[in-house]
């Protein structure tokens, strides 16, 4: 079959590089075994997909990096500018003078020259050179945005990252970086699903020029953090009958037409394909109406394992500012 061509917004306040509104995500617990990872990303290519999501904690960036420069050496893409790639600086990174090396390390993992998206993974700092996960009690640090945000930003004037952004920032830590920035983050990467549709930061983020990226969208299912929440809606499954569609997709559009792009994960191609199958038909208003009113809110991840009491987060209120 033919590629099925994916929709972009565009990121960034002055170059406006476009991301493909669907990414393919490889956050798994426990993390994909390689050879399925590079397999499922080839078999993602050919349907379409041109957008990857990765981050150190994932442990996913070496099998994705094979399986781009596979697909550039088979001709599945033309050259490594038609893909979009994403992957976040992790928390035991997040220090001064360690970014860049971290983004270095990144990019030697997945084979490339440069980043088309770094983000801030978690907006919390962790000890140095320790990279357990589930990270210990003991090693959480408070970040020093200004000095953390201003190595990001020399990534970008390095060539390394095209954009930057951030990731699970409530409103006020993001307005706190805004404060500080010369050069805006592009994107913030955060939970947004029918069941938890960030109505505040979508607000915001549309006033300043800020591409919101969905995770979570179909409740994460089979991962640890996971909801049957959305997958179990009787509003989605009636609108879905309705349509002669998946609950999946279903909350794929809506996502959609919030004017937000996605990472989404599966690693059977049937269901890769089902999820790119989102863009030639629409929800009504009144379907859209229903969604926004007459579905429960409930965060779904609390990042309850970056929160210590020994730590500069010690509650999901301070997590999340109140967004709870």
């Amino acid at each position: 079959m033919s590629a099925m061509t994916v929709p972009n917004l565009a990121i960034g306040s002055s170059d406006h590089h476009l991301m493909p509104v669907i990414g393919f995500g490889t956050a798994a617990s426990p993390p994909p075994e390689p050879l399925l990872l590079k397999q499922t990303v080839l078999d993602a290519i050919k349907l379409g997909y041109r957008h990857f999501d990765t981050s150190p904690r994932y442990l996913t960036e070496e099998p994705l990096g094979e399986a781009l420069a596979e697909a550039v050496s088979l001709g599945l893409v033309g050259s490594r500018s038609e893909l979009f790639v994403t992957s976040k600086l992790w928390c035991a990174d997040a220090h001064a003078g360690l970014v860049v090396p971290a983004i270095q390390r990144s990019l030697k993992n997945l084979k490339l020259d440069y980043l088309d998206l770094y983000l801030i993974h978690w907006p919390v700092s962790s000890k140095p050179g320790k990279y357990k996960f589930p990270i210990e009690e003991d090693d959480f640090l408070p970040m020093d945005y200004e000095a953390v945000w201003s190595e990001m930003e020399e990534c970008k004037r390095l060539g390394l990252a095209k954009c930057i952004g951030v990731s699970n920032f409530s409103c006020k830590k993001l307005q706190h970086i805004l404060s500080i920035a010369t050069i805006p983050p592009s994107v913030n990467q955060v939970e947004m699903s029918p069941v938890w549709q960030q109505r505040k930061l979508k607000e915001l983020c549309k006033s300043k020029g800020i591409v919101l990226t969905a995770y979570s969208v179909l409740g994460s299912r089979g991962a640890f953090w996971g909801t049957p929440k959305i997958m179990e809606s009787d509003l989605l499954k009636e609108i879905a009958d309705a349509k002669g569609k998946t609950v999946a997709q279903v909350s794929m559009r809506w996502a959609y037409e919030e004017g937000v792009s996605m990472v989404v994960k599966s690693f059977t191609k049937e269901r890769l394909e089902e999820n790119l199958k989102i863009f030639d038909w629409s929800l009504t208003e009144e379907e859209m109406r229903r969604i926004s009113t007459e579905i429960p809110q409930c965060r779904i991840v609390g990042g309850e394992v970056y929160i210590s009491k020994k730590g500069p987060i010690k509650s999901l209120d301070e997590m999340w500012d109140g967004e709870i």
